[in-house]
Protein backbone atom coordinates (compact mmCIF):
# COMPACT_ATOMS: atom_id res chain seq x y z
CA UNK A 1 0.00 0.00 0.00
CA UNK A 2 1.29 3.50 -0.85
CA UNK A 3 0.44 5.88 1.96
CA UNK A 4 0.44 9.64 1.78
CA UNK A 5 0.33 12.21 4.53
CA UNK A 6 -3.46 12.25 4.20
CA UNK A 7 -3.87 8.47 4.61
CA UNK A 8 -1.00 7.56 6.95
CA UNK A 9 -2.41 5.40 9.77
CA UNK A 10 -1.70 6.30 13.40
CA UNK A 11 -1.36 3.38 15.81
CA UNK A 12 -2.47 4.85 19.13
CA UNK A 13 -1.90 3.39 22.59
CA UNK A 14 -5.57 2.38 22.80
CA UNK A 15 -5.39 0.57 19.48
CA UNK A 16 -2.13 -1.16 20.44
CA UNK A 17 -3.58 -2.29 23.77
CA UNK A 18 -6.55 -3.69 21.88
CA UNK A 19 -4.21 -5.90 19.82
CA UNK A 20 -3.33 -7.75 23.08
CA UNK A 21 0.11 -8.86 21.91
CA UNK A 22 1.49 -11.42 24.41
CA UNK A 23 4.58 -10.45 26.42
CA UNK A 24 6.51 -13.46 25.13
CA UNK A 25 5.90 -12.35 21.52
CA UNK A 26 7.42 -8.92 22.22
CA UNK A 27 10.45 -10.43 23.95
CA UNK A 28 10.94 -13.07 21.25
CA UNK A 29 10.76 -10.46 18.47
CA UNK A 30 13.38 -8.28 20.15
CA UNK A 31 15.65 -11.32 20.54
CA UNK A 32 15.14 -12.20 16.87
CA UNK A 33 16.07 -8.73 15.69
CA UNK A 34 19.05 -8.57 18.06
CA UNK A 35 20.33 -11.80 16.50
CA UNK A 36 19.60 -10.29 13.09
CA UNK A 37 22.20 -7.61 13.74
CA UNK A 38 24.88 -10.31 14.04
CA UNK A 39 23.67 -11.90 10.79
CA UNK A 40 23.79 -8.61 8.90
CA UNK A 41 20.01 -8.42 8.50
CA UNK A 42 19.36 -5.54 10.91
CA UNK A 43 21.18 -2.22 11.12
CA UNK A 44 20.94 0.39 13.88
CA UNK A 45 22.67 3.70 14.46
CA UNK A 46 23.82 4.82 17.92
CA UNK A 47 21.18 6.97 19.58
CA UNK A 48 21.53 10.72 19.03
CA UNK A 49 21.10 12.99 22.05
CA UNK A 50 20.63 16.76 22.36
CA UNK A 51 20.58 18.44 25.78
CA UNK A 52 19.81 22.17 25.43
CA UNK A 53 20.81 22.84 29.05
CA UNK A 54 17.33 23.70 30.31
CA UNK A 55 16.52 20.23 31.76
CA UNK A 56 15.16 18.93 28.45
CA UNK A 57 16.54 15.62 27.13
CA UNK A 58 15.96 15.16 23.40
CA UNK A 59 16.82 11.88 21.70
CA UNK A 60 16.40 10.03 18.40
CA UNK A 61 16.94 6.42 17.30
CA UNK A 62 17.19 4.83 13.87
CA UNK A 63 16.87 1.15 12.98
CA UNK A 64 16.34 -0.84 9.77
CA UNK A 65 15.20 -4.47 9.46
CA UNK A 66 15.09 -6.90 6.57
CA UNK A 67 12.14 -8.94 7.91
CA UNK A 68 9.76 -7.21 8.04
CA UNK A 69 11.36 -4.64 5.72
CA UNK A 70 10.82 -1.55 7.86
CA UNK A 71 12.77 1.54 8.87
CA UNK A 72 11.87 2.94 12.29
CA UNK A 73 12.87 6.33 13.62
CA UNK A 74 11.88 7.49 17.09
CA UNK A 75 11.96 11.10 18.26
CA UNK A 76 11.63 11.70 22.00
CA UNK A 77 11.52 14.67 24.37
CA UNK A 78 11.80 14.42 28.16
CA UNK A 79 10.81 17.65 29.90
CA UNK A 80 10.13 17.83 33.66
CA UNK A 81 8.18 21.06 33.09
CA UNK A 82 5.46 19.00 31.40
CA UNK A 83 4.18 17.98 34.82
CA UNK A 84 3.04 21.56 35.38
CA UNK A 85 1.18 21.39 32.08
CA UNK A 86 -0.66 18.21 33.00
CA UNK A 87 1.35 16.27 30.41
CA UNK A 88 3.56 13.17 30.63
CA UNK A 89 7.21 14.00 31.27
CA UNK A 90 8.22 11.88 28.26
CA UNK A 91 6.59 12.10 24.84
CA UNK A 92 7.70 10.41 21.63
CA UNK A 93 6.63 9.35 18.15
CA UNK A 94 7.82 6.56 15.86
CA UNK A 95 7.73 6.87 12.08
CA UNK A 96 7.72 3.65 10.05
CA UNK A 97 8.87 3.59 6.43
CA UNK A 98 9.15 0.76 3.94
CA UNK A 99 12.87 -0.09 4.12
CA UNK A 100 13.01 -0.86 0.38
CA UNK A 101 11.14 2.09 -1.12
CA UNK A 102 11.24 4.64 1.69
CA UNK A 103 7.49 5.16 1.40
CA UNK A 104 5.68 5.92 4.68
CA UNK A 105 3.81 3.06 6.38
CA UNK A 106 2.53 4.36 9.72
CA UNK A 107 3.00 6.57 12.75
CA UNK A 108 3.14 4.73 16.08
CA UNK A 109 2.60 5.98 19.64
CA UNK A 110 6.20 6.21 20.84
CA UNK A 111 5.30 6.27 24.54
CA UNK A 112 3.58 2.88 24.27
CA UNK A 113 6.50 1.40 22.34
CA UNK A 114 9.07 2.89 24.73
CA UNK A 115 7.34 1.35 27.75
CA UNK A 116 6.96 -2.06 26.13
CA UNK A 117 10.38 -2.26 24.52
CA UNK A 118 12.23 -1.14 27.65
CA UNK A 119 10.61 -3.83 29.79
CA UNK A 120 11.06 -6.40 27.02
CA UNK A 121 14.77 -5.55 26.67
CA UNK A 122 15.10 -6.10 30.41
CA UNK A 123 13.30 -9.43 30.02
CA UNK A 124 15.73 -10.53 27.29
CA UNK A 125 18.56 -10.06 29.79
CA UNK A 126 16.56 -11.48 32.71
CA UNK A 127 15.88 -14.73 30.85
CA UNK A 128 19.63 -15.39 30.96
CA UNK A 129 20.86 -13.48 34.02
CA UNK A 130 18.17 -13.97 36.69
CA UNK A 131 17.30 -17.11 38.62
CA UNK A 132 14.42 -18.88 36.87
CA UNK A 133 12.61 -19.29 40.21
CA UNK A 134 12.90 -15.60 41.19
CA UNK A 135 9.78 -14.76 43.22
CA UNK A 136 10.39 -11.27 44.64
CA UNK A 137 10.89 -8.04 42.69
CA UNK A 138 11.91 -4.65 44.10
CA UNK A 139 11.22 -1.36 42.37
CA UNK A 140 13.13 1.87 42.91
CA UNK A 141 11.02 4.33 40.96
CA UNK A 142 7.33 3.53 40.52
CA UNK A 143 6.29 5.29 37.31
CA UNK A 144 5.56 4.14 33.78
CA UNK A 145 8.65 1.96 33.46
CA UNK A 146 7.98 0.23 36.77
CA UNK A 147 4.45 -0.63 35.64
CA UNK A 148 5.74 -1.94 32.31
CA UNK A 149 8.35 -4.10 34.03
CA UNK A 150 5.84 -5.47 36.52
CA UNK A 151 3.60 -6.57 33.66
CA UNK A 152 6.41 -8.29 31.76
CA UNK A 153 8.23 -9.87 34.72
CA UNK A 154 5.00 -11.18 36.24
CA UNK A 155 4.35 -12.99 32.96
CA UNK A 156 7.83 -14.53 32.81
CA UNK A 157 8.71 -15.35 36.44
CA UNK A 158 6.86 -17.04 39.34
CA UNK A 159 6.49 -13.77 41.25
CA UNK A 160 4.85 -13.78 44.66
CA UNK A 161 5.89 -10.38 46.03
CA UNK A 162 6.95 -6.88 45.04
CA UNK A 163 8.50 -4.10 47.12
CA UNK A 164 8.12 -0.50 45.96
CA UNK A 165 10.04 2.66 46.82
CA UNK A 166 9.56 5.97 45.02
CA UNK A 167 9.47 9.70 45.56
CA UNK A 168 5.74 9.98 44.97
CA UNK A 169 3.29 8.06 47.17
CA UNK A 170 0.62 8.12 44.44
CA UNK A 171 2.77 6.24 41.90
CA UNK A 172 4.01 3.84 44.58
CA UNK A 173 0.50 3.02 45.74
CA UNK A 174 -0.74 2.61 42.15
CA UNK A 175 2.07 0.14 41.44
CA UNK A 176 1.20 -1.81 44.59
CA UNK A 177 -2.46 -1.94 43.57
CA UNK A 178 -1.48 -3.18 40.12
CA UNK A 179 0.55 -5.97 41.77
CA UNK A 180 -2.29 -6.91 44.12
CA UNK A 181 -4.67 -7.10 41.16
CA UNK A 182 -2.36 -9.82 39.82
CA UNK A 183 -2.56 -11.70 43.11
CA UNK A 184 0.86 -10.60 44.36
CA UNK A 185 1.78 -9.36 47.80
CA UNK A 186 2.81 -5.70 47.55
CA UNK A 187 4.93 -3.94 50.17
CA UNK A 188 5.27 -0.14 50.04
CA UNK A 189 8.72 0.74 51.41
CA UNK A 190 9.88 3.83 53.29
CA UNK A 191 13.56 3.46 52.37
CA UNK A 192 15.37 2.13 49.30
CA UNK A 193 17.36 -0.27 51.46
CA UNK A 194 14.14 -1.83 52.76
CA UNK A 195 13.08 -2.48 49.18
CA UNK A 196 16.38 -3.91 47.96
CA UNK A 197 17.43 -6.21 50.79
CA UNK A 198 16.50 -9.81 50.09
CA UNK A 199 14.88 -9.20 46.68
CA UNK A 200 15.55 -11.76 43.95
CA UNK A 201 15.27 -9.11 41.23
CA UNK A 202 15.47 -5.32 41.21
CA UNK A 203 14.34 -2.71 38.68
CA UNK A 204 15.55 0.88 39.04
CA UNK A 205 13.88 3.49 36.84
CA UNK A 206 14.71 6.75 38.60
CA UNK A 207 13.89 9.91 36.65
CA UNK A 208 17.04 11.23 34.96
CA UNK A 209 15.98 14.86 34.60
CA UNK A 210 17.21 16.60 36.63
CA UNK A 211 20.20 14.31 37.11
CA UNK A 212 19.77 12.22 40.29
CA UNK A 213 22.23 12.27 43.18
CA UNK A 214 23.44 8.67 43.73
CA UNK A 215 21.74 7.04 46.72
CA UNK A 216 21.63 3.30 46.01
CA UNK A 217 24.25 0.98 47.52
CA UNK A 218 24.84 -2.28 45.65
CA UNK A 219 26.04 -3.85 48.90
CA UNK A 220 22.38 -3.94 50.02
CA UNK A 221 21.64 -6.53 47.33
CA UNK A 222 21.07 -10.20 47.98
CA UNK A 223 23.71 -12.62 46.71
CA UNK A 224 22.48 -14.20 43.48
CA UNK A 225 20.08 -11.37 42.65
CA UNK A 226 19.58 -9.72 39.26
CA UNK A 227 19.24 -5.96 38.82
CA UNK A 228 17.96 -3.98 35.84
CA UNK A 229 19.07 -0.34 35.69
CA UNK A 230 16.99 1.47 33.09
CA UNK A 231 18.37 4.76 34.43
CA UNK A 232 21.96 4.37 33.20
CA UNK A 233 23.08 3.44 36.76
CA UNK A 234 23.02 7.14 37.69
CA UNK A 235 21.24 6.55 41.05
CA UNK A 236 23.84 3.95 42.10
CA UNK A 237 26.93 4.78 44.15
CA UNK A 238 29.74 4.11 41.68
CA UNK A 239 32.13 2.83 44.34
CA UNK A 240 29.70 0.01 45.21
CA UNK A 241 29.30 -1.35 41.67
CA UNK A 242 32.14 -3.83 42.28
CA UNK A 243 29.51 -5.77 44.27
CA UNK A 244 28.29 -7.22 40.96
CA UNK A 245 29.94 -10.36 39.65
CA UNK A 246 28.69 -9.73 36.11
CA UNK A 247 27.43 -6.57 34.41
CA UNK A 248 26.32 -6.19 30.81
CA UNK A 249 25.30 -3.05 28.90
CA UNK A 250 22.93 -2.78 25.98
CA UNK A 251 25.44 -1.87 23.27
CA UNK A 252 29.22 -1.63 23.64
CA UNK A 253 29.61 0.27 20.36
CA UNK A 254 26.96 2.80 21.35
CA UNK A 255 28.71 3.30 24.70
CA UNK A 256 31.91 4.28 22.92
CA UNK A 257 30.09 7.25 21.34
CA UNK A 258 28.65 8.55 24.61
CA UNK A 259 30.28 11.43 26.48
CA UNK A 260 29.85 9.72 29.85
CA UNK A 261 29.97 5.92 30.20
CA UNK A 262 27.28 4.37 32.38
CA UNK A 263 29.82 2.12 34.12
CA UNK A 264 33.57 1.61 34.03
CA UNK A 265 33.97 -0.03 30.57
CA UNK A 266 36.49 -2.49 32.04
CA UNK A 267 33.76 -3.99 34.25
CA UNK A 268 31.36 -4.86 31.42
CA UNK A 269 31.25 -8.56 30.56
CA UNK A 270 29.69 -7.71 27.21
CA UNK A 271 26.47 -6.42 25.71
CA UNK A 272 22.98 -7.67 24.92
CA UNK A 273 23.87 -8.90 21.43
CA UNK A 274 26.73 -10.99 22.83
CA UNK A 275 24.44 -12.36 25.54
CA UNK A 276 21.67 -13.34 23.10
CA UNK A 277 24.12 -14.83 20.60
CA UNK A 278 25.82 -16.95 23.28
CA UNK A 279 29.22 -15.26 23.33
CA UNK A 280 29.21 -15.56 27.13
CA UNK A 281 26.98 -16.84 29.90
CA UNK A 282 24.58 -14.55 31.66
CA UNK A 283 24.97 -16.47 34.92
CA UNK A 284 27.47 -19.18 35.80
CA UNK A 285 26.21 -20.13 39.26
CA UNK A 286 23.37 -19.43 41.68
CA UNK A 287 25.47 -17.07 43.80
CA UNK A 288 26.45 -14.65 41.04
CA UNK A 289 25.00 -11.17 41.48
CA UNK A 290 24.27 -9.77 38.04
CA UNK A 291 23.12 -6.53 36.44
CA UNK A 292 21.92 -5.16 33.11
CA UNK A 293 22.57 -1.43 32.63
CA UNK A 294 21.14 0.35 29.63
CA UNK A 295 20.28 3.57 27.83
CA UNK A 296 17.85 2.07 25.33
CA UNK A 297 18.42 0.39 22.01
CA UNK A 298 17.16 1.35 18.58
CA UNK A 299 16.69 -2.36 17.84
CA UNK A 300 14.10 -2.52 20.62
CA UNK A 301 12.03 0.30 19.13
CA UNK A 302 12.45 -1.22 15.66
CA UNK A 303 11.39 -4.71 16.75
CA UNK A 304 8.31 -3.63 18.72
CA UNK A 305 7.14 -1.03 16.18
CA UNK A 306 7.58 -3.49 13.31
CA UNK A 307 5.73 -6.22 15.20
CA UNK A 308 2.75 -4.05 16.14
CA UNK A 309 2.47 -2.82 12.55
CA UNK A 310 2.37 -6.41 11.27
CA UNK A 311 -0.21 -7.40 13.91
CA UNK A 312 -2.32 -4.35 13.06
CA UNK A 313 -2.34 -5.45 9.43
CA UNK A 314 -3.32 -8.98 10.43
CA UNK A 315 -6.17 -7.59 12.54
CA UNK A 316 -7.38 -5.49 9.63
CA UNK A 317 -6.73 -2.26 11.51
CA UNK A 318 -4.20 -1.18 8.87
CA UNK A 319 -4.77 -1.89 5.21
CA UNK A 320 -2.42 -4.53 3.80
Amino acid sequence: MNNSAETLPYLSAALLDHLSIPTADLVDEIERQISGQRRGEVWCAPKAVVQPGDDRYIMATLGVASTPPVLATKSLVVNPRNAGRGLPTLNSLITLLDAETGLPLALVDGNWVTEKRTAALSAVAARRMAASDASSLAFIGCGVQARGHLEVFADLFPLREIRAFGRGAANRDALCEMARARGLEAIPCDTPRQALEGADMVVTSVTLVPRPTPFLDANWLKSGSFTVMTDQALPWLAETMTRFDRIIVDDLEQEKTMARPMIDPATAAGDLTGLVCGDFAGRENAHETTAFVFRGLAVGDLAVAGLVYQRAKMAGVVAA
